[in-house]
């Protein structure tokens, strides 16, 4: 537990950052679509569309191949239970939250890198054609995304000398600074391509086709049907919202609750929701501007990521 705050305080920011993402995540996602049917033309339907989606799916029969084994269930707890803890333990709304100590970048990462690998895996067990092509391009994805995203932070961590994500916070709000300085633009630009690569958006992937030769998210769970898919989709989502609050903390950190109180905590739910809002309705707009990259040049993107944040890392050393 943390040790600077009262424990009733720490665990009603564990509870609100869990719930938070919970919901957060479908009410983002439904943010998002509204907006781009909006700059389509289109009405759109509720903000809320998703979470009704979800209650759809849970009240489904149960359905699975006959030739899947336990890892096909399995994978969707994996997947949303490894964002809920990432969602405990970061920094979401508060510079001093539950088990904090662990919330360092690279256990971030690996437990991001644990879900994919986990749907993967769901994917590979069912033996089906779609699933392996679908695990193979996302494995493939993700080989390139979470190194570049891990270096990203990185960088941050260098002038902190620190790669707990709290501390790393904390001290970018004692300099501000260093929020202008060229690593941070660099590890902000590599960051917001793994979110999209991570998250499935265009033009990595379009969430919303189901074209064989191009999808590669939807390759992985087309055998997945009523709770189960429900998981998948709530844990997508989750994800998406957990990448985009944390980069929001990072690379503008104001509004976040630095000190116990609950006047700090209500600010900074306030904060983060107007920032995430902020950041997925540009991701929304940044959609409908681009077209979907051909699947051999994604890979392209991710290595310019990659290098953007070593060169982010560089200039971190190199620059006082």
């Amino acid at each position: 537990m943390s040790t600077g705050w009262p424990v009733v305080s720490v665990v009603a920011i564990a509870l609100l950052q869990a719930l938070g993402v919970l919901i957060g995540g479908p009410l983002l996602l439904g943010l998002m679509r509204k907006v781009r049917c909006r700059l389509e033309g289109r009405v759109g339907p509720p903000i809320r569309q998703p979470l009704l989606d979800l209650r759809k799916l849970a009240r489904r029969e149960r359905t699975r191949p006959d030739a899947a084994s336990w890892i096909f269930p399995l994978a969707p707890l994996v997947l949303v239970g490894t964002t809920l803890v990432i969602a405990v333990i970061a920094p979401l709304l508060a510079t001093d939250p539950a088990f904090g100590w662990s919330a360092d970048l690279f256990a971030v990462v690996y437990l991001l890198l644990l879900g994919s690998v986990a749907l993967a895996l769901g994917a590979l067990d069912t033996g089906t054609a779609f699933g392996g092509m679908g695990a193979s391009r996302a494995m493939t994805i993700g080989a390139l995304a979470e190194p570049a995203l891990l270096v990203a932070v990185l960088a941050l961590s260098v002038p902190t000398r620190s790669s707990n994500l709290p501390t790393i916070i904390t001290r970018s709000l004692s300099h501000p600074l260093w929020l202008a300085s060229p690593q941070r633009l660099l590890a902000l630009v590599a960051f917001l391509i793994v979110i999209v690569a991570e998250s499935g958006r265009l033009p990595v992937d379009n969430p919303s086709t189901h074209l064989e030769l191009t999808m590669i998210h939807e390759a992985m769970v087309l055998e997945y049907a009523g709770p189960d898919l429900a998981l998948v989709k709530l844990g997508e989502s989750m994800r998406l919202v957990v990448l985009v609050a944390l980069f929001a903390d990072l690379f503008v950190p104001w509004g976040i609750a630095a000190a116990p109180g609950a006047s700090h905590l209500a600010l900074s739910v306030v904060a983060t929701a107007a920032k995430v809002a902020a950041i997925g309705v540009a991701l929304a707009i940044f959609e409908v501007a681009v077209a979907k990259l051909r699947l051999f040049r994604v890979p392209e993107l991710l290595a310019g990521a990659f290098v953007l944040s070593v060169l982010a890392v560089i200039s971190a050393l190199v620059m006082p």
